[in-house]
């Protein structure tokens, strides 16, 4: 497909105009000169379906890279500096992650106009869901229990980066909200720090309405999650962010752009929610208890979860997507100025994706991999 053709996934199952256009090969071979060690473009390979950045697949007579290109407002040089030292740091301990190539000046990303750029050498591993919408299913348990224990390995390794939390740039999934001893001033203060979320939630009830979901779902959480170590977490755990083996094990992990010092169970709750859960399905198609489970199971033979590990997940996962929900509000009403988009992840996704877990579906979830979780727990040896 074309860079004029090119379409990108929607807040749906739609695929839908890019925001930002495609990378066409000029920008590309410009860019590339940037990077010494890329060496000259050959090919434009493909065009990334993800629609808050545009990224391509280029060929250089170096080597296969993925080209991604961010709006300053959503990523600064400095901004990606940061996720770009955690995913350094993992590469230092030992997980497979794209190396970032370094400019002619020694940064890892580069400015130009309204542009920043970054540039990644192609890891090792199939791209088994490349097409795939972000937020679905595994296609297997069995990929579901290998994306856990990987989930866990990454934990294990960000334990001694210590990097302070990460800035308030739109479209990360940052966890200072619901650890709060008052959550709901706590999320006054996230919306005041964002004037673009705040001119746009001042025409609705949105104190009422967090007050009303912290009040049904989020009781005796601020302790549970006082408790958690920080650690700087992956933020966006979905299969389409990990490249697989033949056999069903994940290879390489990427695609930090949302990580930020959070905990190890935000993260592990994102996952599950993220892909547990059949959120853009007409009617939600059952939710895969099972999946979650699995997912669980996969984490623990790695980091053995304590019942009390397990109670704070399923006590977290009905509101884990809150913050990044206010962050993609700020996104589409501040950068895009699309009030329409924007109302669509303040309703249909932040308030709506929470009230799910007060009906009988969404309580049977929470029971079901509650309750397998504390069995797997229990029988442990």
């Amino acid at each position: 497909m074309s860079a004029q053709d090119h379409l990108v996934h929607g807040m749906g199952t739609a695929l839908e105009a890019p925001t930002w256009p495609a990378i066409t090969a000029a920008e590309a071979g410009a860019i590339l000169a940037r990077f010494p060690a890329a060496g000259a473009m050959t090919a434009l390979r493909w065009h990334s379906p993800r629609p808050f950045s545009a990224a391509a697949l280029v060929e250089t007579d170096g080597g296969e890279f993925l080209l991604k290109r961010h709006h300053r407002q959503v990523r600064t040089v400095a901004a990606l500096a940061q996720e770009h030292a955690f995913m350094t740091h993992l590469r230092g301990a030992g997980l497979s992650v794209p190396e970032v190539l370094l400019t002619d000046t020694g940064s890892g990303a580069t400015a130009l106009g309204d542009w920043t750029y970054e540039l990644h050498r192609s890891a090792p591993g199939i791209d088994l869901y490349r097409d795939r919408l972000s937020w679905t299913p595994f296609l297997s348990h069995r990929h579901a229990h290998e994306a856990g224990a990987a989930l866990a390995r990454l934990h294990l390794a960000a334990r001694d980066f210590d990097a302070p939390p990460r800035g308030d740039h739109p479209l990360v999934a940052s966890l200072t909200i619901l650890p709060a001893p008052d959550p709901l001033a706590a999320a006054q203060a996230y919306v005041a720090a964002r004037p673009a979320l705040a001119a746009f939630l001042a025409g609705e009830p949105w104190l009422e309405e967090l007050s009303r979901l912290f009040a049904a779902l989020g009781e005796g959480l601020p302790p549970q999650l006082a408790r958690q170590p920080a650690l700087w977490t992956h933020g966006d755990w979905h299969p389409s962010n990990l490249l697989w083996s033949a056999e069903g094990t994940v290879v390489t992990t990427f695609d930090f752009g949302l990580a930020a010092r959070t905990c190890a169970l935000h993260d592990l709750a994102t996952a599950i929610e993220r892909t547990a859960i059949p959120w853009l399905e007409p009617d939600h198609a059952p939710a895969d208890a099972q999946a979650a489970l699995a997912l669980l199971a996969g984490y623990d033979t790695v980091l053995p979860l304590s019942r009390d590990d397990v109670e704070t997940t399923i006590a977290l996962l009905p509101l884990v997507h809150i913050e990044f929900a206010l962050s993609e509000v700020d996104y589409f009403a501040g950068i895009l100025a699309d009030p329409e988009q924007a109302a669509l992840a303040w309703k249909d996704y932040l308030i709506d994706h929470a009230d799910w877990f007060l009906f009988p579906a969404g309580q049977d979830f929470l029971a079901q991999v509650g309750n397998g979780a504390l069995v797997m727990n229990e029988e442990r040896p």
